[in-house]
């Protein structure tokens, strides 16, 4: 049963160390990462998993970590070797520091269709014990006027409705995202929302927006859920 759920954004430029000079920019971000990750720990949750987007969709031990060398700064998370795609190595940084420690680490492959999302969240939810989620997943890398990726119009009100979504806890939302438009769109979370969205399945969920910026062309939103 899913007790409780942190979204956050997994930009490398989060962690301070890979932000040097430009580290202040995102501080607000942080703080309201940093207090929807210490909402799970305050949640009582049985166990603490880490969903995020990779190449394969895999289950990674507690004792997994990553490094963000290949980001421009060799900096491990973790201990070696490092196994964890970024999603997931910002997700334990995340987690770290707040004196976290994670049970499970859950890569999604970027490509697993919706219903492979849902049946993933679905599982996970129905093992034994509570369950408390940390979400990794980015909106769109082409938010107008300069993102990563082309400009694309369309790109704003996608992230609308995810955002929307994930301040009304509406799992049916997330879950109707379409996959096609997502990659379009280089929204890197959608199979970690999905997974969400499945884990929820219809329980009654309360959500909060705490965050929802795109400060370099690219949608990053900080939500809580919890039990109503």
């Amino acid at each position: 049963m899913l007790t409780a759920a942190a979204v956050c954004p997994f930009p490398p430029l989060i962690v301070p160390e890979m932000a040097t000079g430009a580290a202040a920019e995102l501080d607000p971000l942080r703080r309201e990462c940093a207090s929807a990750v210490t909402a799970l720990g305050e949640c009582a949750a049985d166990r603490l998993v880490v969903v995020g987007p990779g190449e394969h969709t895999r289950r990674h031990g507690p004792g997994s970590g990553g490094d963000l060398a290949p980001y421009g700064v060799r900096l491990p998370i973790g201990p070696p070797p490092a196994v964890l795609p970024l999603s997931l190595t910002i997700g334990r940084w995340m987690a770290e520091r707040e004196g976290l420690l994670p049970d499970a680490y859950v890569e999604v492959a970027s490509e697993a269709s919706t219903q492979e999302c849902l049946a993933l969240g679905a599982e996970l939810a129905s093992e034994t014990g509570s369950l408390a989620l940390l979400v990794m997943g980015d909106g769109s890398a082409r938010r107008p006027p300069a993102s990563p990726g082309r400009p694309d119009d369309r790109a704003p009100g996608f992230d609308a409705e995810v955002a929307d979504a994930l301040a009304r806890a509406d799992a049916a939302a997330l879950a109707r995202i379409d996959p096609d438009d997502a990659r379009e769109l280089m929204a890197a979370g959608r199979p970690a929302w999905q997974v969400l969205a499945g884990a929820a399945g219809e329980e009654a969920l309360k959500g909060e927006l705490l965050a929802d910026e795109a400060p370099y062309g690219v949608g990053y939103f900080v939500a809580r859920w919890a039990r109503d």
